[in-house]
């Protein structure tokens, strides 16, 4: 297991705690006893690389969550404070009755505009035109449709994570 050091911070802010637990699920999964016998019999009779087991070197996340904007851009003017950024954040579009995603989005990147931040929603109240035209160059941000598929989280959150392993200030 690695060292909280190497593991990518992560932030969601969702109204939902089923959707906070999903995120949980996915990014931090409990170890399952017996795995590393599984996995060496996996890659006895299927090779080292497997397409069920992960590997040793992939990114681990730290897993924060904020339940409305607000408390989402508190969590991180005190993470950039203490020195440990989000390398991500997660966002729904809709979170009565606070700000929605838009809103808080635009306070986010005041404080930490390297920050990528995927939209998550059932629901999109902009399209990526308008979001275009307020924001610019969307490089930073991805859309996540609910529900979502657990691999496709996963995928979006080590490419973005990774992403800011050359940036100085991630």
């Amino acid at each position: 297991m690695s060292n909280p050091e190497s593991k990518r911070r992560v932030l969601v802010i969702d109204d939902s705690e089923s959707i906070h637990r999903d995120f949980r699920r996915v990014l931090c999964p409990e170890p399952i006893k017996g795995r590393d016998e599984l996995d060496m019999l996996e890659g006895a009779l299927f090779g080292e690389e497997s397409a069920s087991g992960s590997s040793p070197t992939e990114l681990e996340f730290e897993l924060d969550s904020a339940f409305q904007g607000e408390e989402g851009l508190a969590k991180v003017e005190q993470a950039l404070a203490g020195g440990k950024p989000y390398a991500v954040t997660f966002l729904d579009y809709r979170m009565p009755p606070g700000w929605n995603g838009v809103q808080t989005l635009r306070h986010l990147w005041k404080v930490d505009p390297s920050m990528p931040v995927v939209f998550c929603s059932a629901y999109s109240d902009y399209s990526w035109e308008e979001l275009r035209r307020e924001f610019g160059e969307l490089h930073r941000l991805v859309e996540l449709k609910k529900p979502f598929n657990g691999r496709e989280l996963r995928r979006l959150a080590l490419e973005l994570a990774g992403m800011q392993d050359g940036a100085a200030t991630h």
